[in-house]
């Protein structure tokens, strides 16, 4: 019977190191050694010259082996000053039994260095079972995403969240190109955790796309000083700046005021993490007329030097509209209505056309749509349709209220009037590298043409005025430089109440009038005091565009400004002039 007993016991023996000692392994290894995900670092976001607005920096969280720690007091008190962490925060981390504990978590790669040298030095002291050494320490990688221009960009770029994950902004809306392939490593598992120091990489993380803005960091910073001034000496809501290239879509600055710190978002509202430039919804005013007087002209029923008969007050429907200072009816040129910015000409150009038709030009102009720009929470504004149009709605919209748009969409109405009639989907992003570096440019935007060449070239010439000494933004002007533009003075809808209060104050205008380079967008919500596109928005277009020709090296055209009659008196003038000098 023993013998059949020892025969059995050596059969069983044989099967298990011989048969199935493979097996018993995978199933030790399964059971010891765990595989976790490895994190990527996010791609870049950079300028358009490269320097970084946003990057991911190599951390590293410092754990501990509870176990291995046999005075937490001793040694929290040596390890706190390295780790700048008070002396009961870190005797806290280290007492219990767990195998694993968090200490710092994302500290600096230096802080473990400095950790792991100051811990060699002391120990040096002790023998190698000696209990008075330090061990237990272990290092695990990670990274954190560091806005190195702080607050310049923050309502563009956006943040990460606690788990690295894009919260706002590009960061959000491009969180799947920018964030990367992570990867794998294994460890081994102690009791109810991974036993610090044993991970073995398996699969490398691979860094997510970087991205390229079309933003140059230097005129971004001038734009965000001057609207940052400007609001804080008006005593305004909020206010933004956008500098753009009308033949390309590109935007080379995207200021707004006030702005957050991206690299402490703990205490920053929701309401301050938005994008005004494109999730703010405003009644333009009169930067609205230029949309009105284009879409007549381009159906041929003014001219430039049409003269018009201009009353301080006009009647329609059950509401009186007039301008903004009282004055006797005046006989002006279109030219003069634009400069002036007057309310009731612009009504009376507007009803030139049918209101089906001033409709399609705004539609045309953009508004109602999205801009493409593809910037995250982009709203359309708000253009009601023809059929919901009441009695009073075709003359208000003539002169730039009854409808709503954002201030990316603003400055893509005189982008298009820039750019021969062409309008071109604005655009912050110049292109893309892989983890490799091989860079992509973007494609090219699209475009469609609103008005002919002719209407814009008339348009620039009557804008030109309102810049001048008899216009509604002289300080916009730019001493050799032919400068166009527009302003605007809009009622405000305030959202509390759902009623008009306050004002919204801005200034568009581009540079060299007669070849425009760039486009820059000035606006100014609920400013206290004065109110005034021109004296508001003016002085801000006029710092952001001098840097701007100057750093580009945009010279002067060297051409003559053509004056426009503003009035008829001027207009009988000039053309007498013009007789007398062919005579």
């Amino acid at each position: 019977m023993t013998a059949v007993i020892m025969f059995l016991f050596g059969l069983r023996l044989v099967q298990v190191q011989a048969l199935q000692a493979n097996d018993y392994r995978a199933r030790a290894v399964n059971e010891m050694e765990k595989i976790k995900t490895l994190q990527a670092p996010r791609g870049d976001i950079t300028d358009i010259n490269g320097v970084p607005f946003a990057r991911s920096v190599a951390a590293t969280s410092i754990v501990v082996d509870q176990t291995q720690i046999l005075n937490p007091a001793k040694v929290a008190a040596f390890v706190a000053p390295i780790l700048n962490m008070s002396v009961s925060d870190v005797q806290k981390a280290l007492t219990g039994k767990r195998k694993w504990n968090m200490v710092a978590e994302n500290a600096k790669p230096a802080t473990w260095l400095k950790l792991t040298q100051a811990i060699d030095q002391y120990n040096s002291k002790f023998p190698g079972m000696s209990p008075d050494r330090i061990i237990g320490f272990f290092p695990e990688r990670s990274y954190v995403r560091e806005y190195p221009s702080g607050s310049l960009i923050a309502s563009l770029i956006g943040f990460v969240n606690h788990d690295g994950v894009g919260a706002t902004g590009l960061e959000s809306s491009m969180n799947s190109l920018i964030s990367g392939t992570q990867g794998k490593y294994s460890y081994a598992n102690g009791y109810k955790a991974e036993i610090p120091g044993s991970q073995s990489e398996i699969i490398p993380a691979q860094a997510g796309t970087s991205i390229r803005l079309t933003v140059d960091r230097d005129i971004q910073w001038v734009a965000s000083q001057a609207i940052a001034d400007a609001v804080k000496s008006s005593n305004a809501l909020s206010g933004t700046v956008i500098v753009m290239d009308p033949k390309t879509g590109q935007i080379l600055a995207h200021a707004t005021a006030p702005t957050f710190d991206p690299n402490n978002t703990s205490k920053v509202s929701l309401v301050a993490m938005r994008n005004p430039s494109v999730q703010d919804v405003y009644e333009p005013g009169s930067t609205g007329k230029v949309m009105t007087l284009a879409a007549a002209l381009e159906e041929k029923k003014i001219t430039p030097e049409t003269v018009l008969t201009i009353p301080y007050a006009l009647k329609r429907s059950v509401k009186v509209f007039h301008d903004h200072e009282p004055h006797s009816t005046q006989r002006l040129t279109t030219a003069g209505v634009l400069a002036v910015s007057s309310n009731t000409g612009s009504i009376k150009i507007g009803e030139m056309l049918p209101n089906q038709t001033l409709y399609d030009y705004l539609t045309k102009f953009g508004i109602g749509l999205k801009t493409g720009s593809g910037l995250p929470g982009e709203s359309r504004g708000i253009l009601p349709k023809v059929a919901d149009w009441s009695g009073t709605t075709a003359p208000t919209v003539a002169f730039g209220q009854g409808y709503s748009l954002t201030a990316m969409q603003a400055t893509s109405v005189f982008a298009t009037i820039a750019n021969n009639g062409v309008r071109v989907s604005p655009t912050v992003i110049a292109g893309t590298s892989d983890s490799s570096g091989n860079y992509t440019p973007s494609a090219t935007r699209e475009s469609v043409r609103v008005i002919s060449t002719d209407t814009a070239v008339k348009m620039r010439l009557m804008m030109e005025s309102v810049v001048s000494a008899n216009g509604t933004a002289p300080s916009a002007a730019i001493a050799g430089y032919r400068v166009a533009g527009k302003t605007g003075t809009a009622m405000r809808i305030d959202d509390t109440c759902g009623c008009y209060r306050g004002y919204t104050a801005s200034f568009i205008g581009f540079a060299p009038a007669d070849n425009p380079a760039y486009v820059i967008s000035v606006t100014i919500q609920d400013p206290k005091g004065i109110h005034w596109g021109g004296a508001l928005g003016g002085p801000v277009f006029k710092k952001v565009m001098s840097f701007v020709l100057q750093s580009k090296g945009i010279a002067p055209t060297g051409t003559r400004v053509i004056p426009v009659a503003l009035t008829e008196k001027q207009l009988i003038a000039a053309k007498k002039a013009a007789r007398a000098k062919t005579d």
